[in-house]
């Protein structure tokens, strides 16, 4: 695992949404927004089971997460990591600090915090592996 300074610890939790990539089984890159909590050191996110992103990391669960601050595009980051359902995780709802980044979120896509559990309700963990900021 590699070690996240406090500094760009800082600027993840001013981010809302991060772009994760995955890979098909094709080789095709597949980027996708996501929501996510950033806890001792890794990425907590939930995803319909059954999207393309948990088949792509069922099948290779090496993924990138990006966020661009800037539109110069000069400050940005990278980190690489691997992906990996996380039993352990607690649900969504029942995660406060999900809930507190969230909350109006969840209702202005149309959703209640408990149809966004059901829905959303696999739990799936990013350890960086790498990091590239500027």
């Amino acid at each position: 695992m590699t070690t996240i300074s406090p500094a760009l610890a800082a600027r993840i939790d001013k981010a809302y949404f991060l772009w994760l990539t995955t890979v098909r089984a094709d080789g095709m890159p597949q980027p996708t927004p996501i929501w996510f909590v950033y806890e001792n050191g890794t990425f907590l996110l939930y995803s319909k089971p059954d999207a393309q992103k948990v088949k792509n990391i069922r099948q290779n669960p090496k993924v990138a997460l990006s966020f661009g601050e800037d539109h110069e595009g000069e400050e940005f980051f990278v980190i690489m990591g691997e992906a990996a359902v996380d039993e352990t995780a607690p649900r969504s709802i029942d995660l406060p600090a999900y809930q507190t980044k969230y909350g109006k979120g969840i209702i202005d896509i149309d959703f209640t915090p408990e149809s966004l559990a059901e829905t959303f309700s696999l739990p799936i963990r990013i350890t960086p592996t790498q990091i590239r900021e500027q």
